[in-house]
């Protein structure tokens, strides 16, 4: 397992980001059954960083909070299996690892919505890690069910880390 965290802001948060990221991380991997050793990047930055990024990749003129950018392309959600079909696309020939993707996070964000939403900057990080990482594993939320089963998914990752509310 290869977790890169990088810094591309000086705003920090006074929590141990970096364990909170693998902690969620992990109990995601565990989640959704992946098989595989595996390889994410996270890069935490600021608005400016994530609006410029959301700019160039997605076309979107502003900030968000998270994006995430899956190596994998699923045909089933959570269906590792159908990866090894072709594994010169999906796994990293020097590690062996599984090229799950990178996730890029606002800082900012963080905080603005830990306190728009009335909880701590802790579980405000560890839900934006959660729902990436489900979006890196095939996940997505198009379609009202899709949302619904993305929302409780992560309600359960987060709940078996003890990342309340």
């Amino acid at each position: 397992m290869t977790i890169t965290i990088d810094y591309e802001t000086d705003l920090k948060l006074d929590l141990p980001v970096e364990e909170i990221i693998h902690n969620v991380i992990e109990e995601s991997i565990d989640y959704v059954e992946c098989p595989y050793d595996f390889e994410v990047n996270v890069l935490l930055t600021d608005n400016e960083g994530i609006h410029q990024i959301n700019l160039d990749m997605r076309q979107i003129d502003n900030p968000t909070d998270v994006l995430s950018f899956p190596m994998c392309d699923f045909e089933t959600p959570g269906d590792f299996d159908a990866l090894e079909e072709t594994p010169e696309m999906y796994f990293n020939p020097d590690t062996g690892e599984l090229m799950l993707g990178d996730i890029v996070i606002s800082v900012e964000k963080v905080k603005e919505q830990a306190e728009k939403y009335g909880h701590s900057e802790t579980r405000e990080l560890a839900f934006l890690v959660a729902h990436s990482m489900l979006h890196l594993s095939g996940y997505d939320h198009m379609e009202e069910e899709e949302r619904k089963e993305m929302e409780a998914m992560q309600s359960e990752i987060l709940e078996r880390r003890g990342y309340r509310r």
